[in-house]
């Protein structure tokens, strides 16, 4: 996701690109729908009452729509396009989950948490694609941010769908399983400077589609947190620190127990 305007992001999910902004108590988003022609843009405009920021309002039970153009400047989009699509932003956010009082119980069980919970209000654990979260932290074996950043752009824009053209930038989908496990991407990840990184992106892949099967990290979802875990462990490159960030997001969102379980100091500094 990048700034592309004063408190505006645009980036991709779920094969579209998006643009968001909040206010107190309203998640704006816009879809650009693109017809073909990379540089054809088609959108809409709508608002998601949602408690994102941590302010202490509570989340809206249901998700209040509004156009802001007139209807008869946009194409017709069907209501179970637009259910969709807020659906999909509810999950990726986990707005349905209540912030506060998973804060209230976190911050009993550490002292930490308690006191950096404070100072960073509304944190969220994303629930991305499980494709794009695991290949994604399989980047982020012993780096920075900056170049985990930067080879993600490279793995989408060399091998992901493109999407739209926007600002004279170029966005692509995340590559599937089936195409990173192709047996040329190993090399060419390797070229564009993945280093190690380029076996274990390739070997997890091709472990998957010939053996587990494309559908694997989707069915882990409804697995119990510490079995996705140790399942997702055997999978090349993927340690116990990568393990555990990614069933929290694959499986289930953390709770007090999960704590425990990692050992609340190292959680919290996490």
């Amino acid at each position: 996701w990048r700034e592309t305007g004063e408190g505006h992001w645009t980036g991709v999910m779920g094969g579209r690109v998006w643009t968001l902004t909040q206010n107190e108590d309203t998640l704006w988003y816009h879809v650009y729908h693109c017809h073909g022609n990379p540089g054809l843009i088609n959108g809409r405009k709508r608002k998601t009452a949602a408690g994102l920021k941590g302010s202490g309002k509570k989340s809206k039970e249901t998700i209040a729509v509004k156009e802001e153009e007139k209807a008869e400047m946009l194409d017709t989009v069907s209501s179970e396009e637009d259910k969709k699509e807020e659906e999909l932003l509810r999950d990726y956010f986990q707005l349905h989950v209540k912030l506060e009082n998973l804060y209230e119980e976190w911050s009993s069980a550490d002292q930490h948490f308690n006191h950096t919970g404070n100072i960073f209000r509304g944190v969220r654990m994303l629930r991305q694609d499980p494709v794009e979260c695991l290949f994604s932290f399989i980047c982020s074996s012993n780096n920075h941010i900056s170049r985990i950043q930067g080879m993600v752009e490279r793995l989408c824009n060399t091998l992901g769908t493109p999407l739209c053209k926007l600002d004279n930038t170029h966005y692509h989908d995340f590559p599937s399983i089936q195409t990173l496990a192709d047996s040329s991407v190993e090399a060419r990840l390797r070229d564009m400077g993945f280093g190690y990184r380029a076996g274990f992106l390739w070997r997890s892949a091709h472990l998957i589609m010939s053996t587990l099967g494309p559908d694997w990290l989707y069915e882990l979802r409804s697995t119990p947190y510490l079995q996705a875990r140790d399942a997702l462990r055997t999978l090349p490159g993927v340690g116990l620190k990568v393990a555990n960030r990614l069933a929290a997001n694959v499986a289930t969102v953390l709770s007090i127990q999960s704590i425990k379980r990692l050992g609340k100091n190292k959680f919290a500094s996490q």
